[in-house]
């Protein structure tokens, strides 16, 4: 067989070769021990969590060792991808604040190693099977999908392997007169990539996440270039990891099947390869059964990504818990450094778990409350307003319409060794908050059981005579004990327990009745603090029209 007429033949267009391509992408001049990472998904229009979690990795791996974070799209699977499912992906990531260093924007791309979009880069693809076939590493093959299935009914129906190996590799030692007359009859074709494996051979590999193994050899001739010119996934990804210079593949352990694929077309291109890092896959617990299974895309609505947007969990909160499912000491570490930032912490994927990881919402929903308390009042404030102005207008409105109202609520104990947690998702704040505006308060004015009807009209009337919007705590609540003593309720709480019989109730029966009236409830932050924010016209409304209502 005369590989060389045959490359030229099928790829008379390709005039670079392989070392001029390789020119245009010199090594990168990083610090010892940088690492390169990329994303890489597909533009099928939906983002997952499974996405975000690798890429989580990725972006740790390469910043905290001063490398490079970068995204590819890879979309040589033109039958998957979906309109605007580019902008998706970029949308999902820039939602959570991961910083790609370089890779495809949704107005082009930045970096010196593009193109970042896999099907502007066929000519590169080409240049290289050229260059396998060349070697009669590399060949046509022009199977059509009647005699593919034939061959795999024909294996299933022996107990055989499935795939393109042996006998079934009907093309794999065809002449050249057989390929000519192929081509004249403009016959479609794939190129198939020669393998010279053995399933009887092991190769030992050591994973980022899995640790050291064995994995089988490949015999397959998979197939690199498909019939519209355009590279499989197992071919793109190694000439591009190759000439982008990525160190770290970070991906799915589904994908651990491929790995002898991949492991062998880099040895044929005579390229080191990069270090793999098969994360776990996501799980969670059944409802139905109370075992262990995939998050699903079908029966899940947290597997995509936009949910989290639109349940209002803040893209920092999922982050952080996501770092408690990769590394298993990273709790610890901040319950040490409860402050620090999420990126102080020394990640390592040594400590990341080979089996399933488990996702828990309420877990992640803790985590989310932890991380929201440690944030200012002016953080909260411009998350919920970002949040609210697009899945809550109505809410934007009354939220934003006075700032530093909205702020102060926000600010009520917050800080502090152990600062409020009562809001988790953005959207909780409206529930948490909405008593403040007229337009959403809907009261719920059942008083304490020891205070009847009247008492509670009457220490209305007697509040609403003393208040004071600049009340220190200290002075209302001497305002409280004087009305207790006043209707017979104990002014000391102590003194209550003590003698029960002798008083109707204690100080802080009185102390609700004012927190029903004003807020409507009888759970709200300090009272003291909500009425100052109020003002005194709302307030004294509010003592009003509850006193009318009972």
């Amino acid at each position: 067989m005369d590989w060389k007429y045959l490359a030229d033949k099928l790829f008379p267009h390709i005039v670079e070769t392989p070392e001029q391509v390789e020119a245009r992408y010199p090594k990168r001049n990083l610090p010892e021990g940088a690492k390169v990472t990329r994303m890489g998904p597909s533009p099928t229009g939906f983002m997952h969590l499974g996405n975000l979690y690798g890429a989580l990795v990725d972006e740790r791996l390469a910043h905290q060792s001063g490398g490079v974070f970068y995204l590819r799209i890879e979309d040589t699977d033109r039958k998957r991808e979906v309109e605007g499912g580019v902008q998706t992906i970029i949308d999902a990531f820039s939602a959570f604040g991961l910083p790609f260093d370089e890779g495809a924007t949704l107005d082009g791309e930045t970096g010196d190693y593009g193109p970042y979009r896999q099907s502007q880069r066929a000519q590169i693809y080409q240049t290289f099977v050229k260059s396998l076939m060349e070697r009669g590493m590399a060949y046509p093959c022009f199977c059509t999908e009647e005699e593919l299935a034939a061959a795999h009914a024909e294996q299933e129906k022996n107990k055989e392997n499935f795939g393109y190996y042996g006998k079934y590799a009907v093309w794999r030692d065809r002449t050249l007169e057989d390929i000519e007359a192929e081509l004249a009859k403009g016959t479609p074709y794939v190129v198939r990539f020669r393998s010279e494996g053995s399933i009887d051979h092991k190769i030992r590999h050591e994973d980022l996440v899995k640790g050291k193994m064995e994995v089988t050899e490949n015999d397959q001739d998979v197939v690199i270039l498909k019939s519209d010119g355009i590279p499989t996934y197992h071919f793109a990804h190694v000439v591009d990891d190759h000439l982008m210079g990525t160190t770290v593949v970070v991906r799915g352990e589904e994908w651990l099947a491929t790995l002898p694929v991949h492991l062998q077309l880099f040895r044929a291109m005579g390229w080191k390869a990069p270090k793999y890092a098969h994360t776990a896959q996501l799980m969670k617990i059944d409802e139905e059964t109370g075992g262990k299974r995939k998050l699903s895309k079908r029966k899940d609505p947290e597997l995509a990504l936009t949910y989290y947007a639109k349940e209002g969990y803040p893209a920092p909160c999922v982050l952080e818990y996501l770092m408690t499912l990769l590394n298993s000491n990273f709790e610890e570490w901040r319950r040490t450094n409860p402050t620090a930032p999420m990126n102080d912490f020394p990640f390592s994927t040594k400590k990341m778990s080979g089996s399933g990881a488990l996702f828990d919402i309420d877990k992640l929903q803790d985590v989310s409350k932890n991380v929201i308390s440690r944030m200012s009042a002016d953080e909260v404030y411009d998350f919920v307003s970002a949040w609210s102005a697009e899945h809550d207008p109505a809410f934007h409105a009354l939220f934003t319409r006075d700032p530093d109202k909205s702020r102060a609520f926000l600010a009520i104990g917050r800080g502090g060794k152990k600062p409020r947690k009562d809001i988790a998702l953005w959207s909780d704040v409206k529930p948490c908050m909405d008593f403040l505006f007229d337009e959403l308060f809907q009261p719920d004015y059942t008083m304490p059981e020891r205070v009847s009807a009247a008492d509670a009209k009457a220490m209305l009337d007697d509040f609403a005579q003393v208040f004071d919007p600049a009340d220190t705590p200290d002075g209302f609540f001497e305002k409280m004990k004087a009305i207790a003593e006043k209707h017979g309720y104990a002014a000391d709480t102590k003194a209550y327990k003590a003698n029960p019989d002798q008083y109707k109730g204690a100080v802080g029966d009185v102390s609700m009745v004012i927190r029903v009236a004003v807020a409507g409830r009888q759970n709200a932050p300090d009272l003291q603090s909500v009425m100052h924010i109020m003002g005194r016209e709302q307030v004294l409304a509010r003592l009003a029209a509850c006193k009318e209502a009972l």
